[in-house]
């Protein structure tokens, strides 16, 4: 016999989602096998509900009229209906257009459903801010975390932050949020902010620094130590380097997901005196003089 999905659901052809939706819930509520009701029918509803409000298996099912989808025929065992259709999938209880069954259901009889069949409680998900420094994030780092649960029990666990996180990234850690009982815990959620560093600054894998020399450490050249997190280098400044030049210090920078480190990059910064004496003034005169 032919299917009629308005008629399963006791609405008109022109009902309004919502209409469609309030039709389900109380047909759902009068047949879900968990509540004593007949499956069958419960399937029937599901399967009806679920084509008239997808959109697009909506318009094709009112352009190629009722026909029985659920009939005899190779298709139609196969889970496969007329005009292509497959309402094989239609009793897991998935979501289907803009709206979810399983939602629906789960406020009907307080924890969801999927098919007729129970589908486990999650607990609700925490989140906790910590702040860590620039180092440990560019490094990476074992980290205490400490946060309350909504019944006020205190816990604490380590959780492992990987090197080159930013500012502002999360870390979810898997089933340590709110436990239920009869049920799955919720997640817990670590929002990490970095304390930005005296000198240097990230930029994808590399690490920037600004540095600055003196006029005659850039016409001479010389060496400077300067600090890369993990340890201190001496880094050669070529004579006559000029100002805004970048110098490379291979692998001292981030690592991104195992791949490598990135490098160090020395922007130099020649500083310029606003007073000087006598002495070097005449000194600069000469050099002038020199054309220099």
């Amino acid at each position: 016999m032919a299917k009629n999905y308005y008629e399963t659901l006791g609405i008109q052809k022109n009902a309004s989602k919502d209409e469609i939706k309030k039709a389900f819930r109380k047909l759902a509520q009068q047949h879900h096998p968990d509540k004593g009701g007949d499956e069958k029918k419960f399937k029937e509803i599901n399967e009806a509900y679920s084509t008239l409000t997808n959109d697009q298996k909506k318009a094709q099912y009112d352009q190629f009229g009722q026909s029985d989808f659920g009939g005899g025929g190779a298709g139609a065992q196969q889970g496969q209906g007329f005009g292509g259709f497959d309402f094989s999938g239609f009793a897991q209880g998935a979501q289907h257009g803009d709206i979810d069954i399983n939602d629906i259901l789960g406020s009907i009889f307080g924890g969801g459903s999927r098919g007729g069949y129970r589908r486990q409680q999650r607990g609700t998900d925490i989140a906790v801010d910590v702040t860590i420094s620039f180092k440990d994030s560019v490094l990476g780092v074992q980290k205490e975390i400490n946060f309350t649960r909504n019944n006020g029990e205190k816990e604490s666990l380590k959780v492992t932050i990987p090197p080159g996180i930013d500012s502002g990234e999360m870390l979810r850690v898997s089933q340590k949020g709110e436990p239920i009982q009869d049920g799955i815990p919720g997640d817990l959620y670590v929002r990490l902010y970095v304390t930005p560093h005296k000198t240097l600054r990230k930029e994808g894998a590399n690490l920037i620094m600004d540095l600055s020399i003196t006029v005659t450490e850039a016409l001479l050249g010389t060496k400077k130590k300067i600090d890369t997190l993990e340890e201190n280098v001496t880094l050669k400044i070529p004579k006559g380097i000029t100002h805004g030049e970048l110098l490379r210090v291979r692998d001292k920078g981030v690592s991104l997901h195992g791949r490598g480190n990135g490098d160090l990059l020395v922007r130099i910064k020649i500083a310029i005196p606003q007073t000087i004496s006598k002495k070097a003034k005449q000194l600069l005169e000469d050099l002038q003089k020199e054309g220099l």
